[in-house]
């Protein structure tokens, strides 16, 4: 392990030190019913940490990480009071950072980021799969008009097409974050995942933009695992890879307003990749919009994997603009290969299209491939609207029900399958 690693962890220790004995809980959400825009202004009765009191550098030069760690320690552990760590104009350059709770400040600590923050281009820095890590954290609101610029292009020249390598680092992750809020930042060009939310209750990201090229490998805008209680909103993301993916162990999701493209569409999984997976149920995408996506919504699970569930989803009043697979259900999603001979034995069921209109260059506007040992049950489909745009031959738009029990009402266009 490099000193700096080794310096870094060091400092966060300090301030994780009784996390490891977390025992993880239903907590109250504090900011349901309240206007989070009270947090982008400075109360009276904060004190301000900022990073540039503790030898942060603005002018891009050197590496900040330290100064970054310091701050926040000092306003997260060695504060009873009100907090709020202040990142400021100018551009500053680190490596992994770590914010590390229990926090023995007032609930919430703000983190305000009016700068640009640029991730060091040395990838052997990061020794873990985070650039910016919130963990064990209950109350924290992360605002601003600032920056999170991870130089993402140096490093996904080392990882494109490579299934075997180890993923690059999230530029923000949430673990074991409670009562937690993302607003108004900016994402750019991570090396991995843009934001990554896992083992996390009652988290809002709000007016959030999320950008890289639909180039960069494994750019996924917002990625859940293991979390509840997730609401999405107002986020304007186009990216290499999944704009919103949600993976096992994703429960009461709700995204809405959302800008998503270009990019491969919004996710549910895949599921089923790995033994003895937490289940997916209660998600909702409404009035979301999808620019020149390779998917629109789409559920996709492995074959031969251990049983478990994806239940409870309705997506509602979206538009797809020039997208290639607008509504799709894969259960035989082998990237990387896998054995196709092996049904899949995620149980897919619940799931409701509802006024789902636009342009499709795919002659197969609805593709339901279900698994064979466990059909798709209750899927409805209402009011459909899908317009083929693509080379004039080849027919009419259609669409495909394998293993899949499907209910329709409305307008269906694609006609409806049987």
């Amino acid at each position: 392990m490099s000193s700096h690693a080794i310096l870094i962890l060091c400092l966060a220790a300090l301030a994780c030190q009784a996390a490891s004995t977390a025992v993880t809980l239903v907590v109250p959400d504090i900011f349901r019913g309240t206007n989070l825009g009270v947090h982008d202004k400075v109360d009276p009765t904060e004190k301000i940490f900022n990073v540039l009191d503790h030898g942060a550098k603005p002018d891009g030069s050197g590496d900040s990480s330290i100064a970054f760690i310091q701050t926040w320690i000092a306003a997260c552990r060695n504060h009873t009071g009100r907090s709020r760590v202040v990142i400021p104009k100018g551009t500053f350059k680190t490596g992994p950072v770590i914010f590390a709770g229990p926090c023995n400040c007032s609930k919430p600590i703000v983190v305000q980021v009016s700068g640009t923050i640029k991730g060091l281009n040395d990838i052997s820095l990061y020794e873990e799969p985070f650039w910016f890590l919130f963990e064990h954290v209950e109350g924290l609101v992360l605002t601003g008009n600032g920056i999170f610029d991870g130089q993402g292009s140096h490093s996904w020249k080392n990882i494109d097409g490579c299934s075997s390598c180890s993923p690059l680092p999230a530029s923000i992750k949430f673990n074991d974050v409670k009562n937690g809020v993302i607003r108004g930042i900016t994402s750019l060009n991570s090396k991995g995942v843009h934001v990554f939310l896992t083992n996390s209750q009652n988290i809002r990201v709000r007016g959030v933009n999320i950008s890289a090229p639909d180039t960069s490998p494994n750019t996924d805008g917002i990625h859940i695992s293991n979390s509840n209680n997730i609401k999405i909103a107002r986020v304007h993301i186009g990216t290499g890879d999944d704009c919103i993916g949600m993976i096992q162990g994703s429960t009461n999701v709700a995204i809405n307003n959302v800008v998503c493209g270009p990019g491969h569409g919004i996710s549910i999984g895949s599921l089923g990749k790995y033994e003895n997976e937490n289940d997916v149920r209660g998600i909702i995408v409404k009035k979301t919009t999808f620019l020149n996506t390779d998917n629109g919504i789409r559920i996709k699970s492995w074959p031969g994997s251990t049983p478990s569930r994806a239940s409870a989803m309705i997506f509602q009043d979206l538009i797809m603009q020039n997208v290639r697979n607008p509504i799709i259900i894969d259960q035989e999603y082998c990237a990387g290969g896998c054995n196709k001979n092996q049904p899949s034995r995620v149980q897919i069921s619940d799931v409701h299209y509802i006024n789902i209109r636009g342009t499709t260059t795919s002659k197969i506007g609805v593709d339901f491939i279900c698994s064979s040992q466990f059909p798709c049950k209750n899927v409805e489909l209402r009011d459909i609207n899908l317009k083929y745009i693509g080379p004039s031959n080849g027919g009419p738009i259609t669409s495909i029900c394998k293993n899949a029990k499907v209910g329709f009402g409305g307008i269906q266009n694609p006609p409806a399958c049987h």
